[in-house]
């Protein structure tokens, strides 16, 4: 039989022949429905290169975010993105965003059978619709890791850094470091456990770590959102003119930034948050925060591909279950 050429597969899947071979190579960057139809025209071509046995086809694997607006989601499916196009063709990895304070429609989509998945990756919020749509699907054998933070304890494996040891490390500097003597100001979003581990780490170092003249006695909730952590920054520094320190366990740095530079004693202030942005290095490299704890996303969307490729059978290598470490950075290592 004479071996098919690209121009015979993408005839006979109505593609070009640049798809052909994108598709053939794993080059990515294909849309899923065109990948279908080329590896499943190849396949009845008699393709020479290792195609997929018929009652698999395609091995798809959900990932389920939120709030694509904000820097650390769009980073995090940026890297999903990146691997994606690195896998085997016959490996798709579909990108879903849905509504964080929407708790019911999370929980409906983890339950849908609208697509065959192979697997499903989540970085959703702890909810009890949400926990028992998790573990109703694990229930029925389907692969899940938690990604960045736990929508249940009882299903799926987690991929992440250790939320708590990172609050500590942040309250460790805060009381070493910090400038100045006076209040101590947390935000966070209590919907998210991890937000919730990192306060309660840096709240039990204060108290079993005590720094002469620091108190940590304000606690905010942030919600993430860029208007309301602004807000409740400006309100704190109204409250507190000798305000010593803030960390921020969540998100929406850049109104904080924003606040701090306005705010003739921002600079005064020690300040410390996560996630290395270009708003965070630019305020790292001007000295308006201090430290910034990065919990590299790329390495963990890397970690949640390979444990659900180990789980259904495409890679025989165990990967690493132990925490993702977090990086420290400061102005001196930019």
């Amino acid at each position: 039989m004479i071996k098919p050429t690209l121009q015979n597969i993408a005839q006979r899947a109505g593609v070009g022949t640049a798809t052909v071979e994108r598709v053939l190579n794993g080059r990515g960057g294909v849309r899923p429905e065109l990948v279908e139809r080329v590896v499943t025209a190849a396949r009845a071509l008699n393709y020479s290169k290792k195609l997929p046995d018929s009652h698999h086809g395609l091995y798809r694997i959900e990932v389920m975010l939120v709030r694509p607006e904000t820097t650390f989601y769009r980073r995090l499916g940026k890297a999903f993105e990146r691997i994606a196009a690195t896998l085997d063709p016959v490996i798709v990895v579909h990108r879903t965003f849905t509504e964080e304070m929407n708790p019911r429609q999370i929980a409906t989509r983890i339950a849908s059978t609208a697509m065959r998945r192979a697997g499903l990756i989540l970085a959703v919020p702890d909810n009890p619709e949400i926990r028992a749509a998790v573990e109703a699907v694990a229930a029925n054998g389907l692969p899940v890791v938690n990604v960045v933070t736990r929508a249940s304890d009882r299903a799926g494996e987690f991929v992440g850094i250790d939320n708590y040891a990172a609050g500590r490390s942040a309250a460790l500097f805060t009381a070493r470091m910090a400038r100045g003597r006076g209040p101590v100001m947390a935000l966070g979003h209590p919907i998210y456990r991890v937000h919730r581990e990192r306060i309660a780490g840096f709240s039990d170092y204060l108290r079993d770590h005590p720094a002469k003249g620091l108190e940590f006695n304000w606690m905010g909730f942030s919600l993430d959102d860029e208007s309301r952590s602004a807000d409740l920054l400006f309100a704190a520094l109204k409250r507190h003119p000798d305000m010593a320190a803030l960390y921020n366990a969540g998100g929406a740095n850049a109104a904080l930034i924003d606040v701090l530079r306005r705010d003739p004693r921002g600079r005064d202030i020690f300040y410390v948050g996560h996630e290395l942005t270009d708003y965070t290095d630019r305020a790292l490299r001007d000295g308006v925060m201090d430290v910034v704890l990065d919990q590299a996303p790329e390495a963990q969307a890397r970690r949640a591909i390979d444990l659900v490729l180990r789980r259904i059978g495409l890679t025989g290598i165990e990967p690493d279950t132990s925490p993702i470490r977090f990086v420290t950075i400061t102005a001196e290592s930019l």
